[in-house]
């Protein structure tokens, strides 16, 4: 019988003193927060923003940080009637905002860009305790998020011609991994467009990030609104609420199942972004030196990305070179923990990932990969915890360390679902057929990329992948700016959004007017 995979073990003793890089404790940041933003922090909470007020609503629910298992505070958790109030009251302020004139919503929104910007590293260090991101990729959501929103407020005039806000508010409804980039990028895009946004805080992190964020705008006189609950408790107010103009949904798809059958039913706008198997395909292929370069980097955030790329399809004739290829570059992945440093006055690690975004998500994944070995996967590589990226005696239970499986079983959720996760799978084929079938097997992805070096072969094979974004070799990324970004299949509903799409799609335009995107009725590409 092959080997169970046993949960990651403490790390060794370290070889190098570590500690914590001073000024970065989670209560160091809290009390920068209280600084920063003393109407939306209290001593012990974050208040809920609505009705241009912040107040001591719902109960706060108890939360710990992945990166050491320590107490954080959590999101405050609405009841459905204090949820509905609040989507009136955004109504009220939305009726109002759609008349402010362009250049003064302009004004307000680049003043709450200048601010988050003065806070980048306030904001990042919160990322870091709430959510687990590396410094680096702390650092890149932040600036991602006020980068992206500058070059809408410089190009706004020509997106918005001839088109009108929507008749309500925007809700948005995200995930946790990407709390500025996503989630507050697309917040303030809508704002600027004409419309109030209303935000929920994701159950799992980020609830102090998003507060300080969301205060930033309000200060500004942005229209936001920011609530926290159960998705199935607030599903009335923020997906059914006859007073929402638009749904922004980036999920799972179990989740977003319900919110597509609700907004459908309704004929509600809607933007779902969901899930979907990324995969990386190569056939007839010989630059192994850039495949190895860029195996790092597809570990980024531990796979916790939309885009990451789990599953490798690759031509059997091919795997000894793959593996040679492959095997330098996953050894090469560094995991730790996020501020532990060896000289109080040095930076914070270089790391490509910390922990997963809890203790629960890890045994979760830990399990299903020694489900899939019990059932036949094949183990090809386990990473190992290296003491000197951990502090003494910490908490670990949250950090799973790179896994590569071969031909996860059909039985195994790691065959045919997104782990969100450090975990890659491998499937072998002979023909360009099974290529194709192994590559589309979730019905539909977000990315997808083939390495061959036939560019014939990739212009025949390419289109038929079911992928919106497909790359010849390189990664592709959800994008910035001007990108377009959108999914085929069970990974997207309703409208594509990236450059003038995402004003498209939270406006009104002419009468009759077929919004690019993926609908029950239609599917139309940009």
């Amino acid at each position: 019988m092959p080997p169970t995979l046993t949960p990651t073990p403490p790390p060794t003793p370290a070889t190098a003193a570590t500690l914590l890089k001073p000024g970065t404790a989670y209560p160091d940041a809290w009390r920068r927060c209280l600084t920063a933003a003393p109407e939306a922090f209290r001593h012990d909470r974050v208040l809920t923003l609505w009705g241009a007020a912040w107040r001591p609503d719902g109960r706060t629910v108890p939360a710990t940080t992945p990166v050491d298992g320590t107490p954080i505070t959590g999101a405050p958790r609405l009841d459905g009637d204090t949820a509905q109030r609040a989507v009136r009251a955004a109504l009220d302020q939305h009726r109002a905002w759609r008349h402010v004139p362009l250049p003064e919503r302009r004004a307000r929104i680049a003043a709450t860009l200048d601010a988050l910007a003065a806070h980048r590293d306030l904001l990042a260090l919160l990322l870091v305790w709430e959510i687990g991101k590396p410094w680096r990729l702390a650092l890149a959501d932040v600036d991602r998020a006020i980068d992206g929103v500058r070059w809408y407020v410089e190009g706004i005039e020509g997106m918005l011609a001839g088109r009108t806000p929507l008749d309500g508010p925007v809700s948005n409804i995200a995930s946790w991994n990407y709390p500025m980039s996503v989630l507050v990028h697309a917040a303030l895009v809508q704002a600027l467009a004409g419309n109030a946004v209303i935000a929920k805080t994701p159950t799992d992190g980020g609830v102090a990030c998003l507060t300080l964020a969301m205060a930033l705008a309000a200060r500004e006189g942005v229209p936001v609104t920011l609530v926290g609950g159960s998705g199935r408790e607030l599903n009335q107010a923020l997906v059914r609420a006859p007073e929402i103009g638009c749904v922004s949904f980036v999920g799972g798809r179990d989740t977003g199942a319900d919110v597509a059958t609700a907004v459908a039913g309704l004929g509600k706008r809607h933007i779902l972004e969901q899930e979907g198997l990324n995969t990386w395909g190569i056939w007839d292929f010989s630059g192994w030196e850039r495949l190895t370069a860029v195996i790092p980097k597809l570990f980024d955030y531990g796979k916790q990305r939309c885009t990451a790329y789990p599953r490798f399809v690759v031509q059997r004739s091919l795997f000894d070179a793959f593996l040679a290829a492959y095997l330098p570059g996953v050894r090469s992945v560094r995991v730790g923990h996020p501020l532990a440093v060896a000289d109080p006055a040095g930076p914070p690690p270089e790391l490509d990932f910390g922990p997963l975004i809890n203790a629960a998500k890890a045994k979760e994944l830990t399990d299903q990969v020694a489900e899939a070995v019990d059932r036949g996967a094949v183990p090809l590589y386990r990473g190992e915890p290296d003491g000197t990226r951990f502090l003494p005696g910490q908490d670990t239970s949250a950090y799973v360390h790179p896994v590569t499986l071969l031909n996860p079983p059909p039985s195994s959720p790691l065959h045919h679902a997104e782990p969100f996760g450090p975990v890659d799978t491998i499937v072998l084929v002979d023909t360009e057929a099974e290529l194709l079938a192994a590559m589309n097997a979730s019905n539909g992805a977000l990315v997808a990329t083939l390495s061959t070096d036939d560019r014939a072969a990739y212009d025949r094979l390419a289109p038929q992948i079911r992928a919106f974004k497909t790359g010849h070799g390189v990664p592709r990324s959800r994008g910035d700016r001007e990108e377009l970004f959108g999914g085929f299949g069970a990974s997207w509903r309703g409208a594509f959004v990236g450059g003038d799409l995402l004003v498209r799609a939270v406006t009104q335009g002419p009468a009759g007017e077929r919004l690019p995107g993926n609908f029950p009725e239609y599917q139309l590409m940009p």
